[in-house]
C-alpha cells in the first residue's frame, strides 16, 4: 500500500496529532466499532496511544451483515486491539420494526444504553464512536442518541471530515482506508415497510451476489419485495453490460424478489426513500 504524496504529510500529521491528543486525554476508551474506516481510525489511534485501555465493541444483530463482522474481526487482529462482541436484536423493538423515522435513533439508543454501563464495568472512561464532521450536516438521529448518553466523537472534535479520515487511514496503512461506506441492512427497506429477518437476509444475500461479481459499492433496496440495485458511479457501465445485467436480474429474481431493476443513477446515500427513474 502506497503512502500519500509528501505534500500531504503536514495535513495528515496535524490531524493525527489532534486525534492522538484528544484520545490520550480521555485516558481509556470503549470504541463503538463497526469495521468501517471511521471507527477503524479511532480504534487504531486509540490503541496506539492508550494500548490495552482502548477496547473495541462490535454490536452484532440481524441488521449487521456477516461479512462486516468478519472484516471487523480481521481489523482488530491487525491493530492488535481487544474486541468484544455485543449481541443485540433491534427486532424486539416494535417501533424499530415499523421502520419509522425514529428507527436509527432507537437503534443507537439501544446500543449506547448498553455500552455506557459496559464501559463502567470495564473501567473505561469514555464511550466513543466514529462520527466525523461531514456527518453533522446529514440527517443523523443516531448523533442525538450519542449526545444523550455522553458518547463522544473524537473525529469531530479533531475537525476531521471523511476525506481527512481516509487520508489519515491511508497514511497509517490501514487496510480498509478506501472501503466504501456501509450501513445497516435495515436502511435498504423502504420507510414504513416492516423490517423482518427474512427481508434482511434476502437483501444480504442479494448484495453478496454483487460483491461476488466484484462490485465494491453496493446497495440492494427492497421496495415492497421489489429490488432496486445501486452500484458506485464508476461501476455503472459494467453493471449495464448486457451479459452482466441479465445475470444479476436473473439471480436476484431467483432469490425471491418480485422484480429487479437497475438504477442508472448509481449509489446515493439514503436513496431508499427517494424517487428514481429505473430501468430493467
Amino acid at each position: 500500500m502506497s503512502s500519500p504524496p509528501r505534500n500531504d504529510v503536514g495535513t495528515e500529521a496535524l490531524a493525527l496529532d489532534r486525534l492522538r491528543t484528544i484520545l490520550g486525554d480521555m485516558g481509556s476508551v470503549l470504541v463503538a466499532f463497526s469495521g468501517g474506516v471511521d471507527s477503524t481510525l479511532v480504534l487504531k489511534v486509540g490503541h496506539d496511544v492508550l494500548g490495552a485501555r482502548a477496547v473495541a465493541v462490535t454490536a452484532v444483530s440481524p441488521t449487521f451483515p456477516a461479512v462486516e463482522l468478519a472484516l471487523s474481526q480481521t481489523l482488530c487482529a491487525e491493530i492488535g486491539a481487544r474486541q468484544i462482541i455485543h449481541e443485540t436484536d433491534q427486532l424486539r423493538d416494535s417501533e424499530f420494526v415499523m421502520n419509522t423515522a425514529s428507527r436509527c435513533y432507537r437503534c443507537k439508543t439501544d446500543l449506547y444504553s448498553a455500552l455506557v454501563p459496559m464501559a463502567t464495568r470495564l473501567r473505561l472512561a469514555v464511550v466513543v464512536n466514529g462520527a466525523h464532521c461531514d456527518d453533522l450536516g446529514d440527517d443523523r438521529p443516531g448523533l442525538q442518541a450519542a449526545r444523550e448518553y455522553g458518547v463522544r466523537s473524537p473525529l469531530v472534535e479533531a475537525g476531521m471530515g471523511k476525506a481527512a479520515v481516509r487520508a489519515a487511514a491511508r497514511w497509517l496503512g490501514l487496510s480498509n482506508w478506501d472501503k466504501p461506506a456501509a450501513a445497516c441492512l435495515s436502511s435498504r427497506i423502504a420507510r414504513g415497510e416492516a423490517i423482518t429477518v427474512e427481508r434482511l437476509r434476502l437483501v444480504e444475500a442479494a448484495e453478496a451476489l454483487l460483491f461476488h461479481e466484484g462490485f465494491r459499492q453496493v446497495r440492494v433496496r427492497d421496495h415492497g419485495g421489489n429490488a432496486r440495485v445501486e452500484v458506485g458511479q464508476d461501476e455503472l457501465a459494467r453493471l449495464f453490460e448486457p451479459a452482466m445485467r441479465d445475470q444479476i436480474t436473473i439471480k436476484l429474481a431467483a432469490l425471491g424478489f418480485a422484480t429487479v431493476t437497475l438504477d442508472p443513477n448509481g449509489y446515493r446515500p439514503g436513496s431508499t426513500n427517494q424517487a428514481s427513474v429505473l430501468y430493467l
